[in-house]
């Protein structure tokens, strides 16, 4: 994109100006309409997205039985939902601004078996994938009892099979576990800014990572093409995946069940407000889309990406989605939220969204480690960097008059997107970062 054309944007989008500055923006998203009409225009249907839990269901017996820390909750894959009253306080006296109404971090950190949101579609698809091998295969029916994934003869199958993904690192985590965990051969192509220990741990899971010098996009488009030359290598492709999103989108039926145990009412006078750290997209829009199936036009969702990474907001703003990047407008994609350094937005996910997301905005690193000091020092919460991006959500729909946002009645969710898995000594290192 040369200077004229960046110019042309600029007047036609002037918030553009201070994204390109590097500056913290809010957005609101002037497509966003009648969430019945959205999701019908989406072509995604409410039964795609039940179909996706009972398959969950149904493998939550293999589940339980190879991580056994997921007998809890009987092999289903899910966080808390949590009341920060303390870290509420400390965010109304940091910005001076009163939240009325109740705020919430939901916990994907605590997932099972990887630690962040990414567990809920990419082993979801993970799963669906081993599914129909062992169907067409006639392993397993759909009425038997998954246990059976386990056996040393579903190993076999599925050790005649590879499973391939680009990532900047949880989503790696989550489908390198997963299917090293069913007998697959698995392949994760991670970009430069992947941390190391993400990879090591791969690595010992039995995983073969590959790193590039380059940022997520390369990794994706790398292990794309090494896919496509072997016919029996399933790529896992974040940018385009519907079932990495239906995955995701299972999360609104287990959220609107959580609200309910705690008597948290969502309606026309009860709004509910959800902040959703984004990257390429696939996991906000997910649940975002989930929690739309649940709520309708009770529920504001926003996205909230770093400043050196507001692919979304600027897919999004201009309508280009994946045609353009924050490298044509000046932007270094460097973050320390490792699984936001992403240059260009999902365009399955962005159209998907254009009538069904309130709005997105930006943060700095600065203000990550800020409130990552802040939670671990209020609620002895730990949370990785890239998980604090939405912690602001409430403090920026308020600021910027969101209609309902300032109401009593509203509720507002910060998507805590990673953390439990960080080694300690870079959890000290985050925390110290956030002191200074």
């Amino acid at each position: 994109m040369n200077q004229n054309e960046r110019a042309d944007w600029f007047r036609k989008f002037p918030l553009l100006k201070k994204v390109t500055s590097q500056q913290e923006v809010f957005w609101v998203n002037p497509r966003n309409g009648d969430s019945e009409e959205g999701i019908k225009q989406s072509g995604i249907t409410a039964a795609d997205v039940r179909d996706a839990s009972e398959r969950l269901a149904r493998f939550a017996p293999y589940i339980e039985k190879v991580f056994p820390e997921t007998a809890f909750a009987n092999g289903m894959i899910e966080s808390p939902l949590t009341a920060i009253p303390f870290a509420k306080e400390a965010l109304s006296n940091e910005y001076g601004i009163d939240i009325p109404g109740k705020l919430l971090l939901k916990q994907d950190n605590e997932l099972p078996i990887s630690g962040s949101i990414k567990a809920r579609g990419g082993i979801y698809e993970v799963l669906k994938h081993a599914e129909t091998l062992a169907i067409q295969d006639g392993r397993i029916t759909y009425d038997e009892n998954y246990e059976k994934f386990a056996e040393p003869a579903m190993l076999d199958l599925f050790a005649k099979h590879k499973i391939a993904v680009g990532s900047t690192g949880n989503l790696g985590l989550s489908i390198g576990i997963m299917s090293a965990k069913l007998g697959f051969n698995v392949t994760v192509h991670m970009s430069a800014d992947a941390k190391a220990w993400k990879k090591e741990l791969l690595r010992k899971k039995g995983v073969t990572v590959i790193e590039y010098a380059d940022d997520y996009s390369k990794a994706v488009e790398e292990g794309r093409k090494q896919a496509e030359a072997d016919p029996l290598c399933h790529f896992i492709d974040d940018e385009n995946s519907l079932d990495l999103f239906l995955g995701y989108a299972v999360a609104g039926e287990r959220l609107a069940a959580q609200l309910k145990e705690m008597g948290t009412i969502v309606d026309e006078d009860h709004p509910l407000f959800v902040y959703l750290p984004c990257g390429v997209g696939g996991g906000p829009g997910g649940v975002a889309f989930g929690l739309k199936l649940q709520f309708g036009n009770h529920v504001h969702c926003f996205f909230a990406e770093p400043t050196n990474s507001p692919c979304m907001v600027i897919g999004m703003m201009t309508g280009l989605h994946d045609t353009v990047s924050v490298a044509d407008f000046g932007l270094s994609n460097h973050t320390a939220a490792d699984g936001l350094a992403v240059g260009r937005p999902s365009a399955f996910v962005g159209r998907k969204m254009e009538s069904l997301l309130a709005g997105c905005f930006t943060i700095t690193d600065e203000t990550m480690f800020n409130l990552l000091t802040m939670i671990a020092d209020t609620e002895a919460i730990r949370l990785e960097p890239s998980a604090l991006a939405g912690m602001t959500g409430p403090i920026q729909t308020i600021q910027h008059a969101a209609p309902l946002a300032d109401s009593k009645n509203a509720t507002h969710i910060v998507w805590a997107t990673g953390g439990s898995m960080v080694p300690e000594t870079e959890m000290e290192q985050y925390y110290g970062i956030g002191k200074k």
